[in-house]
């Protein structure tokens, strides 16, 4: 049996507004037209739409089921829907058709009907269906390029405004004319009948696609679309303290709209690529230094490189054990505020010679008989 509520990610104290919610966080991150899974999406439908109700949730809670008056053997589902246009289809009768079909219950309907509800408003859907596509991408840089930021070049094959038409998607010094389905409002009505009732919500309109408008010409470059495939070279200024997996957001510099509606976003995911010698944990660096054991016990002064090439000397205490950490304060990466840098810590590293020289060798020697 489902767990309708372990579905949703809710608790059976749950409010109905908690329920809604969890519906329509999930239903956005697994609808099929955005990339989701179709599956879970119907789980997700199929359990909101007993949650949602008073009288189901109460029977599922009692009896682990709902229980459909008068569908024994069948199935609950959409029948058809019809089309009703805001005005007369220019043939001179009403297009409103009815058309009712069998049985099988589609959540991925039932989901839109919902979501319909819950959007907030046609008029937004209808700028965003002419929005064009936010474009993701990952952009590598070095580890020195964190220290001061850095300037990248990117090109990005992708939709740019038609030059000819200017984005309107008509033929130069041809007009663009109301279209004829919707009047005008780039909207239309769907009805939607079901067992629970017949659900009404306002759709774009299919022979438009929302514009409200048809060139009377299309554009013999863009085809009507008013945007083309380009290759574009665009400058990414990435700034000083940047981490890995930190997204920049480039507002409007993805694709470009349908028929002037705004472009979509850039979003760069930097990826800092590992070091030779430095190894970065969250603002600080690390180093690794090898001394010697004439050094480790007497103490020395060694040269120690950093990352902005620089050299700083650093003190080795006399009697230091491998493995010891000195700090250099202020060394690290900068700090992506723009206040101040982390820290540089090196590890100082006590090397065993693997050959030795006859005099090494004797001095060693007479240094054991010491108790060294």
């Amino acid at each position: 049996m489902k767990d309708y509520y372990q579905i949703l990610g809710v608790t059976k104290e749950s409010s109905q507004e908690d329920i809604k919610k969890a519906y329509r966080k999930l239903a956005h991150q697994y609808h099929p037209d955005k990339g989701g899974d179709e599956k879970k999406f119907k789980e997700v439908s199929e359990a909101y739409q007993v949650l949602s109700d008073k009288d189901k949730r109460s029977q599922y809670d009692k009896f682990g089921r709902v229980f459909e008056g008068g569908q024994q053997g069948a199935d609950p589902g959409f029948g058809g829907f019809r089309w009703a246009w805001g005005n007369s289809h220019p043939g001179g009768d009403d297009f409103d058709t009815e058309e009712t079909e069998g049985f099988g219950f589609d959540f991925h309907d039932l989901g839109d009907v919902f979501e319909e509800f819950f959007s907030g408003g046609q008029g937004a859907r209808r700028q965003d269906h002419k929005r064009g596509r936010d474009i993701e991408m990952e952009l590598e840089i070095s580890l020195e390029s964190v220290l001061r930021g850095v300037q990248e070049n990117i090109k990005l094959n992708k939709f740019n405004t038609c030059t000819r038409c200017q984005g309107v998607g008509a033929e130069p010094g041809t007009k663009v004319e109301e279209c004829f389905a919707c009047r005008g409002s780039g909207e239309v009505q769907q009805i939607k009948k079901t067992v629970f009732g017949s659900f009404t919500r306002v759709g774009v309109c299919p022979e438009c696609s929302g514009e409200g408008l048809k060139p009377q010409k299309p554009c013999n470059v863009c085809k009507g679309e008013g945007r083309i495939k380009t290759e574009e070279e665009i400058k990414v200024q990435i700034p000083a303290g940047v981490d890995t997996n930190q997204v920049l957001r480039l507002e409007a510099k993805g694709d470009a709209g349908r028929r002037r509606g705004k472009s979509g976003d850039l979003y760069i995911r930097v990826i800092v690529k590992s070091h030779k010698l430095f190894e970065r944990k969250g603002d600080d660096t690390y180093f690794t230094a090898p001394i010697r054991f004439s050094q480790a016990a007497l103490g020395d002064e060694i040269d120690i490189p950093t990352l902005d090439g620089t050299n700083v000397l650093v003190q080795v205490p006399s009697g230091t054990e491998s493995g010891k950490v000195v700090k250099i304060s202020g060394k690290g990466i900068p700090h992506f505020t723009g206040f101040g840098r982390g820290n540089m810590h090196v590890k100082l590293e006590v090397q065993t010679p693997k050959k030795l020289s006859k005099d090494q060798r004797e001095l060693l020697e007479r240094l054991k008989e010491e108790g060294l």
